[in-house]
């Protein structure tokens, strides 16, 4: 007789980006297992790809291939809630004191600051204006694999912010051109538009919190949680 399966609870949640509701259940063993592997690999890439691989397990038919950063930390951030616990327990050492201050973190407090509306479109001239896209995982991936003093790491990670160059009469959609094509108009930009394609990327949402804590000196202090990897890993 077969071992028995067991059913898990299918849940809802809204995508920062766009509102859009999706499905989910809780991660099980088999994944608390991915994450272990790429723990102990101390590797930021594999612990990246880990998550990756996670939640894509965890979706009910969707696909994290094309999901921006932020969606993919804020997926994560719900699915350790209701798999795990809410609450992040942990410590920090005060700069000052140099003392362990525990710290207690509801993550269900957390939340997706997005910025106001058209803040990804940057005008090329009066026909075009270039539209711009957050990076999915991937794209991210691909920058943590160069090294960190590259000159192209910038360089990379704004190519990967083109979506569309769009006009009243067409859109030109970057996906449809080889490298070389892009690379040869992002070298005509103005330094205007690099400039506007750079604030759009270095004000992209992620997951932020800021926890206040008192030391020993009875001074208030801010440490701040930020990124996938300070929660999860």
């Amino acid at each position: 007789m077969a071992l028995p399966k067991i059913d898990l609870p299918i849940f809802e949640l809204e995508l920062p980006s766009n509102g859009k509701k999706i499905k989910y259940r809780p991660f099980t063993v088999k994944e608390e297992k991915i994450f272990l592997v790429a723990s102990e690999s101390k590797d930021a890439t594999q612990e990246i790809m880990a998550v990756k691989q996670v939640i894509n397990n965890c979706l009910i038919d969707h696909d994290v291939e094309t999901m921006p950063m932020f969606d993919l930390e804020y997926v994560m951030l719900v699915l350790r809630s209701k798999s795990v616990n809410n609450l992040v327990e942990f410590n920090v050492i005060d700069p000052d004191t140099q003392e362990r201050v525990d710290l207690s973190l509801d993550i269900e407090s957390v939340i997706v600051e997005l910025p106001p509306a058209d803040t990804n479109k940057v005008k090329i001239n009066d026909e075009y204006t270039l539209i711009l896209k957050y990076p999915s995982i991937n794209e991210f991936a691909k920058v943590m694999d160069m090294e960190t003093d590259d000159p192209l790491v910038n360089y990379v990670m704004m190519v990967s912010c083109l979506d569309k160059i769009a006009s009243d009469d067409e859109v030109h959609e970057f996906s449809s051109y080889s490298d070389e094509e892009i690379n040869d108009f992002v070298d005509s930009l103005s330094a205007d538009v690099i400039k506007g394609i750079q604030i759009f990327f270095e004000k992209m949402p992620k997951l932020r919190h800021e926890m206040k804590y008192e030391n020993s000196n009875n001074e208030e202090k801010t440490f701040v949680v930020e990124g996938m990897r300070s929660f999860f890993i």
